[in-house]
């Protein structure tokens, strides 16, 4: 799973509005530290969403071009909590500075100059991996990081 999710570069972000109409949209990611981060705007829809409710999912999933059948992408969906990191932190400097490790540096440094972007960490509290036909799993441990056999007990709350 760790494998799949490091290929991509961008979470597709699933967020609820004011009148919990759902919305989905992405952005670039970074992972430390068993957190998701992704930096926004605040005139983007999907931060306006975060600010008024702190639950989102992430959803990786594979590119259309390199799958061998469309019915079967792989793809890992994750249920989350989310935060806004304080600007000028010292997580939000650490983050940034991976960001900039992982993307082009320059494109990071205009971003971060902008006050109107903030970071958000994403906690995964339940998650779902599939990578193939009869390859489905459950996303469990401490970390959010483990499979579970679907055979096994669901760790979702509320879903049988």
């Amino acid at each position: 799973m760790k494998t799949f999710i490091k290929q991509i570069q961008t979470a597709i972000i699933g967020t609820l509005d004011i009148n919990n109409h759902p919305f989905s949209s992405y952005a670039p990611y970074v992972y430390d530290n068993h957190r998701f981060y992704v930096y926004l705007s605040d005139i983007a829809t999907h931060a306006k969403n975060l600010q008024v409710n702190s639950k989102a999912s992430l959803f990786f999933v594979e590119d259309e071009s390199k799958t061998s059948n469309l019915f079967a992408r792989k793809r890992v969906s994750l249920q989350c909590d989310s935060v806004k990191i304080e600007r000028g932190s010292e997580r939000f400097e650490t983050v940034l500075a991976l960001f900039a490790q992982k993307f082009d540096a320059k494109m990071v440094e205009t971003l971060k100059k902008m006050i109107d972007f903030n970071l958000y960490e994403f906690k995964a509290t339940y998650g779902e991996a599939t990578f193939g036909f009869g390859k489905a799993y459950f996303i469990g441990g401490e970390h959010m990081d483990e499979l579970i056999a679907r055979g096994e007990s669901n760790p979702h709350h509320g879903v049988k």
